[in-house]
């Protein structure tokens, strides 16, 4: 789906794969976040459709809003309750800053937890 604003001059079209790619780059700069989560599906949908899935990043873009779901490795011995509501934080503010979309909510679902020597 691609959000469509009217406006007095047109339309404008924000695509979901614009709002999802926001939503994990300000998910990585997060601090104590050791990367996303692809997770099973995820694989198995960019091998089956071809198409470039965000890694980690689902969203539902409605007319005004949008709801953002993230799958996330957090980096062991961070506070994860906090680095998580930073995490909504930070996303929340990225995508409306430059998007102009009310975030309603931004789920996070902890995966896994990496050592700083891991790769992920």
């Amino acid at each position: 789906m691609t959000e469509q604003l009217q406006l007095d001059m047109g339309l404008i079209r924000i695509s979901d794969d614009v709002v999802s790619k926001i939503a994990g780059m300000a998910a990585l700069e997060t601090p104590g976040i050791a990367a996303m989560s692809g997770g099973l599906s995820e694989g198995w949908a960019k091998r089956l459709s071809g198409k470039n899935v965000q890694k980690g990043v689902t969203v539902e873009v409605g007319q005004l809003e949008a709801a953002i779901d993230l799958r996330i490795i957090v980096l062991y011995e961070t506070p994860i309750h906090e680095v998580c509501r930073m995490l909504q934080q930070n996303v929340r503010e990225a995508v409306e800053s430059m998007t102009g979309l009310k975030i309603v909510e931004v789920n996070v679902k902890v995966e896994n937890v990496a050592f700083k020597d891991d790769e992920v």
